[in-house]
């Protein structure tokens, strides 16, 4: 997002002197455009969700550059392993939070709220870990919740699988995220076509995006005789994304 502030800041001749902060997560190199264009303004790091109200770690971006920052003050974070035990330093682990700015729970989703906090803590589903002096670096998410984020929005693999279903040609489909110098991810999509059955990937893009939000369509689609399959018989997801990312 901001890369994109940027260009459009150089293309109308737009003066930014009168910036002074700035918050989120970037690229580097798009960190270092900023500066350079607006030199008396500060970036500030940060990690948080609209679960927790908004940010719950945040730092100067060149106190520790790479890092999420440190917690809030109505905020207590921690790093916990699969039993919700804090891990030590430099070990990553699940970031949890408990504190005021935690939301109250999903609506009539009594479930979910049960495993999102258990143990007394809100259960981000990102991981993490904790450097010596405090600050969070982001691991990426946690492999039981498995979520896309194009430009801050939040994708869900599952939705966009279950579109991706509906269309005649389409028998079986992995979706998930991969890296994006733009938006940060992208969603990606694997397809197994019906015997007999036959589609363009620009097709699936638009039938996904005239089925839900256009920013839940997939950016790369490709094509596969076969998704593998794991010991249970099921589309092996972890496999896919491992054979089809960079494909």
């Amino acid at each position: 997002m901001l890369g994109t502030l940027l260009d459009a800041a150089v293309k109308n001749g737009d003066d930014l002197s009168s910036l002074r902060h700035l918050t989120g997560l970037e690229a580097f190199d798009t960190i270092n455009r900023f500066e350079s264009m607006c030199p008396s303004a500060r970036f500030w790091t940060a990690y948080g969700q609209t679960e927790v109200s908004g940010m719950i770690t945040t730092a100067p971006f060149r106190d520790r550059p790479g890092s999420a920052g440190k917690p809030t003050m109505l905020a207590h974070v921690c790093v916990v392993d699969e039993l919700d035990r804090p891990l030590p330093v430099d070990q990553a682990g699940e970031i949890v939070v408990r504190g005021p700015v935690v939301f109250n729970g999903y609506w009539n989703c009594e479930a979910d709220n049960e495993v999102t906090f258990r143990n007394g803590w809100h259960h981000t589903g990102d991981m993490g870990r904790f450097d010596a002096d405090g600050f969070l670096w982001y691991c990426g998410r946690s492999p039981a919740k498995e979520l896309i984020k194009p430009g801050g929005e939040n994708v869900y693999p599952a939705e966009v699988e279950k579109v991706l279903l509906e269309h005649p040609a389409v028998a079986e489909t992995i979706v998930f995220g991969v890296p994006d110098t733009r938006w940060g991810e992208a969603i990606k999509a694997v397809c197994v076509c019906r015997a007999g059955k036959t589609v363009t990937a620009s097709e699936l893009i638009d039938f996904v995006g005239s089925r839900i939000a256009r920013f839940k369509r997939p950016s790369h689609v490709v094509f596969c005789a076969a998704l593998p399959k794991n010991h249970q018989g099921l589309p092996d997801r972890a496999q896919v994304k491992n054979d089809f990312t960079n494909a």
